[in-house]
């Protein structure tokens, strides 16, 4: 796949250095600024694959500056002063069941954590080949949002769905993603109870 790649850039390569030089002899032909129509060509060979990197990038790192991060609603202490007792009695599904949630607009993973908790993992479309993710802590009796991390992603493919043709658009996640994931992760840790 690789060597694929490769042998079509050097094709587009071969096509753009091809146009640029037959702008600059239309121009030298007709009169005109061979300067200006060469950057002309190689603007307009630049924009064929390369038109929405910019709005891509400038979205992705809006996202990622103004609504990524890891929120914790209610801790354990808090939730178990109001809950006293039912910590104690929950066990960990090792094969935790879960459902999916599919439409156009929506992807949501439901993980039955315990009897008591699920972990939602969601994802939605945005604005110029982005991906929201979502993942929540959820009480499943009472319906409390105790913790969420958010984060953007962009590429035209799913991260390890199928291959991207234009890779150079590919993110994996918002800068910070990692401690947010270590955080969100060590938070979901304590509400799955002990494992039995």
């Amino acid at each position: 796949m690789g060597l694929v790649i490769f042998a079509a850039i050097g094709i587009y390569l071969l096509i753009s250095i091809a146009v640029v030089m037959g702008a600059i002899k239309y121009a030298q032909r007709s009169e005109r600024n061979p300067r200006y129509w060469a950057w002309g060509a190689i603007l307009l060979m630049y924009l064929i694959p390369f038109w929405d990197l910019i709005p891509t990038i400038a979205t992705h790192q809006f996202h990622c500056a103004t609504s990524s991060g890891f929120w914790a609603y209610k801790t354990v202490k808090q939730w178990n002063a109001e809950n006293p007792g039912v910590m104690e009695t929950l066990s960990y599904r090792k094969d935790s069941p879960s459902t999916v949630d599919k439409g156009p607009e929506r992807f949501v993973i439901t993980i039955v954590m315990n009897d008591r908790f699920n972990l939602l993992l969601g994802r939605t479309p945005q604005a110029v080949y982005g991906w929201k993710w979502v993942h929540e802590i959820v009480d499943s009796k009472t319906g409390t949002l105790l913790a969420k991390r958010i984060d953007f992603s962009t590429g035209n493919g799913l991260i390890g769905g199928e291959p991207e043709l234009r890779f150079w658009l590919h993110s994996n996640g918002c800068p910070k993603q990692d401690k947010q994931v270590n955080l969100f992760n060590q938070f979901a840790s304590q509400f799955r109870g002990a494992e039995r």
